[in-house]
């Protein structure tokens, strides 16, 4: 039985007691009912009602209408209108607009967020309608992991393209960054570990920086009578990487990853705030170095939704950069709530009517009734961009299929089935007739026509893009040539028996080369094709010498794993900085992420092993930084790297083609790099090989450059850092 006032003890009586009948009602409705992990579904609306109530601040009516929305959508209008006169006309009103948005699917809108966005505004007599869509969808991400593959792929894009833009309308901008996170840790998971476990190791400098920051400031303010409290703004991951991405810099190059803000307590006068505020930045300013083109005044001049401001960038004596903000109590409420329409001056595109509608919304917000909730505050960076790499796609039946960007009708009937896309010879795109060579974009809905008579041709490979259509495609040209080929070797056998002659292998060399044939395969198809006449290879045999060598030379030719390279043991490689009594210590590189010079890490004091080096983005990192603090060291490497050589593996994808081993193997062996070990196995699910390659190498950016020239090649699909 769930307790209403335990979980909800921000309402007074009347109001949980509304909340108490709706819940009643939905447990009685989705009583059976299970989540992915097997948990009760009520889990669910309990979970949507508990963020809408301390995480946004709305009120009862809001709360007893996610329990109704949910009985209604699993058990009908079961003891709901019997109830209305209970219940009132506003929480069915409310009621009703979920259930309508509930029906609404990506296909319907093609993931267009705007059109998308005025859909729900239609179904949206009540705004406060979409903030509990917004807290639903929020929960549903926060449990991301309960659901199979196929529909966390569906709600992460859903997620980035349309709900994380409407919180950002609507001023949640709480919710819009944990949204991003989210997004960020599933779509980028090494760059999320990356990262985030950067701002863990890098706390503790944060509150050092904060604190020789304001030491030398502390006499001078207090002689003005100002009174102040700092706090530290740290970005979000989304944050930092979009930066990382946007300005082509790494986590060191951020600057404003954090920034100090100093709140002013003083009476909400605009003059005297103002006064206040320039004298707090005449005083950091007299104090530290500051960089004048980085310096905004919305204080001055406010920005369009009202935020008010001074910022500045600033450089203290050891040469770091620090963002100061400065603004005072009022200002940073109405910073921190999202009293303002932020979305003014983001670029995003609205109507009047909309705006009217969000306007309306945030009304609501900036008197939540009888609840408290403290909304995030105020983030300059850009909305996110949809991938740029994938498109995605859907089916007439609604499924949501991904593919590689510039993807054709073609690639998604081979996305489907491989049958299908053999016997393909056209489609309908959003209904509309198109071409197997008709590029798709995200959102279309794709039907595929076929034909029995229809036969892949070696054109289709000119217009395809995704690895499981090239490879499919090689495939069954390559069982057509078999065919051919066999016809032809037959034919030819046949006539030379006759003609009581002999092609040994240096003649066929000889003859192919003569001919410009690649490989004997394409020599015989052409010859049960007829492309190549039998009469002109009897002319060639009969003009050859008639001496030819005893014995043919093996020319086969087995590949020699080149022998590795000693791993040596620890040197001078990596400098521990701020050791106390561990200077006796040895170090280890940690086998579960295998670090190569030059790579981003940090020292692990283990108990037996001395110092582990682990990879910052290795997924034990988190872990250990959460639960050891006192064991993790900082290192570096040496500015000159000893001669170690440090082990690696990576997992490559690549094309089902003969060649393609020899060109891993020709590709590290222009490097300074060794292999240790080559396993392959055949993936008949995908049509690839599977690769495990691992290597010695001496620092990262021998071992980049053999990255990226694997990657190159034409036959590689993808080479991924194990």
């Amino acid at each position: 039985m769930i307790s209403i006032d335990e979980l909800f003890p921000n309402y007074d009586e009347k109001g949980r007691g509304l909340i108490g009948k709706a819940c009643a009602i939905a447990e009685a409705s989705l009583a059976g009912q299970v989540r992915g992990n097997g948990r009760p579904f009520i889990e669910h609306p309990v979970n949507v009602a508990k963020i809408a109530a301390d995480e946004i601040g709305l009120p009862a009516e809001c709360i007893a209408a996610v329990f109704l929305h949910e009985a209604q959508r699993f058990g009908g209008d079961t003891g709901i209108a019997p109830e209305g006169k209970v219940f009132g006309k506003d929480v069915l009103t409310l009621v009703d607009g979920l259930n309508k948005i509930s029906t609404i699917k990506p296909k319907d809108t093609r993931l267009e967020a705007e059109n998308y966005k005025r859909l729900i505004v239609s179904y949206s007599k009540d705004p406060r309608v979409t903030v509990l869509k917004l807290a639903d969808r929020l929960e549903v991400m926060r449990s991301l992991d309960i659901f199979p593959k196929a529909s966390r792929e569906r709600k992460v894009l859903e997620t980035l393209m349309l709900y994380i833009p409407l919180a950002h309308q609507l001023g949640l901008y709480n919710m819009k960054s944990e949204l991003e996170d989210i997004y960020f840790r599933y779509a980028e998971p090494e760059q999320y570990r990356a990262i985030t476990n950067k701002l863990k190791s890098t706390e503790q400098d944060r509150q050092k920086l904060m604190t020789q920051f304001i030491e030398p400031l502390k006499n001078k303010l207090s002689e003005e009578g100002i009174k102040y409290k700092l706090k530290i703004r740290t970005k979000t991951a989304y944050s930092i990487w979009r930066k990382m991405q946007k300005q082509k810099v790494p986590f060191e190059g951020v600057y404003d990853v954090f920034a100090i803000r100093f709140i002013i307590d003083c009476e909400p006068d605009r003059e005297k705030e103002h006064a206040l505020c320039w004298k707090v930045f005449s005083r950091v300013t007299e104090e530290y170095e500051s960089d004048t083109n980085r310096l905004r005044d919305w204080i001055s001049n406010p920005k369009p939704n009202g935020y008010e401001s001074l910022h500045i960038t600033v450089k203290n004596r050891d040469n770091v950069y620090l963002e100061v903000q400065i603004r005072t109590k009022r200002m940073d409420e109405i910073a921190e709530n999202g009293l303002a329409s932020h979305w003014s001056y983001k670029g995003i595109k609205h109507e009047a009517a909309l705006d009217k509608w969000l306007t309306s919304v945030r009304h609501i917000l900036e008197h939540p009734a009888d609840a408290s909730g403290e909304v995030s505050g105020y983030y300059e960076d850009d909305l996110p961009e949809p991938p740029s790499k994938e498109i995605f796609v859907f089916t007439p039946s609604g499924e949501l299929r991904k593919l590689a960007a510039g993807a054709t009708v073609l690639d998604f009937a081979f996305d489907i089935h491989s049958n299908l896309g053999i016997r393909c010879t056209g489609g309908k795109v959003n209904g509309k007739a198109v071409p197997i060579k008709e590029k798709l974009q995200t959102g279309d809905v794709v039907e595929i026509m076929s034909g029995k008579n229809q036969k892949p041709s070696a054109d289709w490979l000119n217009f395809v893009v995704t690895s499981k259509a090239r490879t499919k495609i090689r495939q069954k040209l390559s069982e057509a040539e078999f065919r051919k080929a066999a016809e032809g070797k037959e034919l030819l056998e046949r006539r030379l028996k006759n003609w009581k002659l002999e092609l040994g292998d240096e003649d066929m060399a000889a003859l192919m080369k003569k001919l410009q044939y690649k490989n004997v395969n394409a020599f015989f198809a052409a010859v049960g094709e007829g492309s190549v006449d039998i009469a002109e290879i009897k002319s060639f045999l009969d003009r050859k010498e008639e001496n030819r060598p005893a014995e043919d030379a093996d020319r086969s030719e087995k590949h020699q794993t080149p022998a590795p390279r000693k791993q040596t043991g620890p040197t001078d490689d990596i400098l521990v900085i701020d050791a106390r009594n561990l200077r006796s210590l040895d170090y280890k590189m940690a086998k579960c992420c295998n670090p190569v010079y030059g790579d981003d890490v940090f020292g692990f004091v283990s108990i037996k092993d001395g110092i582990k080096i682990h990879r910052m983005s290795c997924t034990n990192a988190a872990r250990l930084m959460e639960l050891y603090p006192y064991r993790i060291q900082k290192v570096k490497w040496s500015d000159s790297p000893s001669n170690s050589s440090f082990q690696v593996t990576l997992k490559i994808v690549a094309a089902h083609e003969q060649s393609v081993i020899n060109e891993i193997f020709d590709t590290v062996n222009a490097f300074k790099a060794s292999i240790r070990n080559f396993n392959v196995s055949d993936n008949d699910r995908s049509g690839t090989y599977d690769i495990q390659l691992k290597l010695s190498v001496p620092n990262n950016l021998e071992l980049d450059k053999v990255i990226s020239q694997i990657r190159i090649k034409k036959n590689i699909i993808k080479v991924s850092r194990m």
